[in-house]
């Protein structure tokens, strides 16, 4: 496996990749190492109105190609995702921390993503609805056209793809914002569009600074829908923007997943599960387990058992394969994670294992768990988008779901139980887009993913993120 970073650091702009030319650069840092590995180039005033330009172009006439030709692209981009997996996992994990095997799975996920939208999108139907002889009413589903598309770190390339695969799918025209923490996998998924035939115009990718992105791009009455994916702090500040030209959007934006452990549960099998699933990406996932309600009789068994699992996961450098939990994304995550942890020590926390930074370089926080968190502590409201899980007990099925719905996010719930009877009234009880019953697979292509309350609204994924790109226009005809 080669370890050398060798991303092409570019903007895409109207077929063209544009770097250099007297443009800002930011740096790229390995979050393993705090070094420098790149530079990359910031998108100008002057970019942004070229790529709003070529978008708003390429738009009719991406439109008005045959689904049979939109499909064959997707598919020959998963293609090349597929043969140019390993350079895109190492220059990943270099970027983001994550260990090796998950930047792998990461980009087999989003060729996954391009494969099934273009088959899927040959079955964007419409009705016929009921009319008199002579008479036909009809509705159809139309791309709304130019999308303004902007992404996180913490799973740079498959985010990407989710977003770019489904509006290139039913016929929109694209400009990508990705985190300019991570451009060099997500400049490859570009590179994979253009060889894979992709007309210029159709799909852009900017850097540079992202509130004079978004309020350029929202602003411009080219761009007819945006879909974001971030906190919910910032996708507010985007609503905003969105209502002055009643721009549609998607909002993915934060979560901070229960997970209701009940009594009757296989204790040490759903120990093995949730431990590791805690710990991926180090925590920096939208819909990571982090509140562990548990049922009195088991709170302490569990406890025991998640710490001395806890204890045994390997942190390092993701390039390391015997890394089992690579570094946080960048030098700030580390003291907002131990922020956290200190107050909820302080309220009556048992800290059981971790809670604390690792010596030497690098954005590494030890894997954590505190057991008996108080509803005071922060970390109760506060989403630590890291590696660390707390625990409370609950007595009844009524107080677990009450804890469960208490703060304002509702993006993913879980559950372990082997009563039926009891999954069926967890899926309707818990306030989540997304439920997962003794397991934690919610994320694939053909389902929607997405959230309710402060976690946003809309969906992506599945039928229902193809139709997010869409119109809907009735035709009648006497």
């Amino acid at each position: 496996m080669t370890t050398a970073y060798s991303a092409d650091l570019a903007l895409f702009i109207d077929g063209a990749w544009q770097s250099g030319e007297g443009r800002d650069a930011l740096p790229v840092l390995n979050p393993a190492t705090a070094q420098t590995i790149a530079d990359l180039p910031k998108a100008s005033a002057d970019d942004l109105a070229a790529a709003l330009a070529a978008a708003e172009r390429a738009f009719p006439l991406w439109r008005a190609t045959d689904v049979d030709t939109r499909a064959t692209i997707l598919r020959k981009t998963a293609e090349l995702l597929r043969q140019r997996a390993e350079e895109i996992a190492v220059m990943m994990t270099m970027e983001q921390g994550k260990p090796i095997a998950e930047s792998r799975s990461e980009v087999v996920g989003s060729a996954q993503l391009f494969e099934w939208c273009a088959e899927e999108a040959r079955r964007m139907y419409g009705r016929t609805l009921v009319r008199p002889t002579g008479a036909r009413s009809m509705v159809l589903q139309q791309p709304v056209g130019p999308v303004a598309l902007f992404t996180p770190w913490n799973f740079p390339l498959y985010l990407m793809a989710k977003k770019v695969a489904a509006a290139l799918a039913v016929g929109c025209s694209v400009i990508a914002k990705p985190a300019e923490e991570t451009p060099g996998c997500t400049t490859a998924l570009m590179r994979c569009l253009a060889d894979a035939g992709l007309p210029a115009g159709v799909a852009q990718l900017v850097f540079g600074d992202p509130a004079m992105i978004s309020s350029t791009l929202i602003a411009s009455p080219a761009i007819r829908k945006i879909s974001f994916t971030g906190s919910t702090v910032v996708g507010k500040h985007l609503m905003r923007l969105c209502a002055d030209n009643v721009t549609q959007s998607t909002m993915e934006l934060g979560g901070h997943a229960p997970v209701l452990i009940f009594a009757d549960c296989d204790l040490e099998k759903t120990l093995d599960l949730v431990v590791p699933q805690k710990f991926r990406n180090a925590g920096q996932v939208c819909v990571s387990p982090t509140r562990f309600l548990v049922e009195a009789p088991v709170h302490d068994a569990f406890v025991r058992g998640f710490a001395e699992r806890t204890a045994g996961v390997t942190i390092g450098n993701g390039l390391d394969a015997a890394s089992k939990m690579g570094p946080l994304a960048n030098a700030r995550r580390p003291d907002a994670v131990a922020a956290l942890v200190e107050d909820a020590v302080a309220k009556g926390a048992n800290l059981a294992v971790g809670g604390a930074r690792e010596n030497g370089p690098g954005n590494f926080y030890r894997p954590t768990l505190l057991a008996g968190v108080p509803d005071a502590a922060d970390i109760m409201r506060v989403e630590p988008f890291g590696p660390v899980a707390v625990t409370r007990p609950f007595e009844t099925f009524d107080e677990a779901i009450h804890i469960a719905n208490s703060t304002p996010f509702g993006l993913a719930a879980f559950a372990f139980t082997e009563n039926g009877r009891r999954a069926n009234l967890l899926g309707d009880a818990l306030e989540a887009g997304m439920v997962g019953i003794n397991g934690f697979g919610i994320s694939v292509a053909d389902a929607p993913f997405g959230g309710v309350k402060q976690s946003g609204f809309g969906s992506e994924g599945g039928q229902e993120g193809l139709a997010s790109y869409c119109v809907t226009k009735a035709v009648h005809q006497v």
